[in-house]
């Protein structure tokens, strides 16, 4: 039997509307956040065909030229055009914050699993350390880290990356500590399961859901820190693509009416930090059981 576009169209509807149905507003705030990033990925996976110009190129147009013609956002005070900038620069705050949301789940988890299930000594140095990290502001903590490493894309993903491991630690250590005393965990012990098998068979699946939603929030406050950074001088050196790079060179124009050059990027970081906003609060209410008994 054949459909027509419009029938294929709606038959692929269907599941998101009956999901919708099923969670209300939740669901609806995850595929805005979900769109908001796939069309931003989109941009960065593709930048070498959606972009008109190379981001580099300083003879793309004339300087300071506005929003319009054939510069969509304008061009900068290098003859840069800015809506190139924008495409390329994608990439670099997605790598930055995806990746040292990732590098800090990956150390926190781990830790947090084995503090919880250890206790005793282990737990309690651990415990204080991560308490101690977490006790610091996290831009400041950033910050910090950012001036000891220097510039360069891989010491701002450290740096970055530092400031979650105590979350990732003490969400994971808290549920551990309660999941280790239900019964079924009682009962594998009982049968001869070792340590490493409770955890990774009965403890870990467990707690993996709620990381899924942390991790999300994480990424969207790692693009709020990446750009800071980058702003102050701290971050990444000039000759990467960045859109904090971008808002530190555009500042000084603004006062003389050049609004586009820190707009857009603006516009930008406070709409990937939204979608990433957006979808993690979204799983949240999905993924919590209170509401998925309603």
């Amino acid at each position: 039997m054949k459909y027509s576009p419009a029938q294929g169209f709606a038959r692929g509807l269907s599941p998101l509307l009956r999901m919708g149905k099923k969670y209300g507003a939740e669901w609806w705030i995850l595929v805005v956040g979900a769109l908001i990033i796939l069309a931003i990925v989109f941009l960065a996976v593709f930048a070498p065909i959606v972009a008109p110009y190379n981001p580099y190129a300083q003879d793309t147009g004339p300087q300071l030229a506005p929003p319009g013609g054939q510069h969509l956002m304008g061009t900068d005070n290098l003859h840069r055009d800015v809506w190139s900038r924008i495409i390329f620069g994608s990439r670099t705050i997605l790598r930055v914050a995806v990746l040292a949301a990732l590098i800090s789940s990956l150390i926190g988890i781990p830790f947090g699993l084995i503090s919880g299930f250890a206790g005793g000594t282990f737990d309690r140095i651990l415990s204080l350390t991560m308490d101690s990290v977490y006790s610091f502001p996290g831009l400041i903590l950033a910050i910090a880290f950012a001036a000891m490493l220097g510039p360069g894309v891989i010491n701002i993903t450290l740096a970055v990356s530092v400031i979650y491991i105590p979350t990732y630690f003490r969400l994971v250590r808290g549920q551990t500590l309660q999941i280790k005393e239900e019964l079924y965990v009682e009962a594998a012990r009982a049968i001869g399961a070792s340590g490493p098998v409770v955890l990774g068979k009965y403890i870990f699946p467990n707690v993996i859901a709620t990381t899924v939603v942390v991790f999300t929030l994480n990424v969207a406050d790692a693009i709020m820190i990446e750009a800071a950074l980058t702003y102050l001088g701290l971050g990444l050196p000039p000759s990467i693509v960045d859109w904090g790079m971008d808002l530190s060179m555009g500042k000084k124009y603004l006062p003389s009416g050049q609004w586009w050059m820190i707009t857009f990027p603006g516009m930008m970081i406070s709409t990937l930090a939204l979608g990433f906003t957006m979808l993690g609060e979204g799983l949240a209410e999905i993924l919590n059981p209170r509401l998925l008994e309603r």
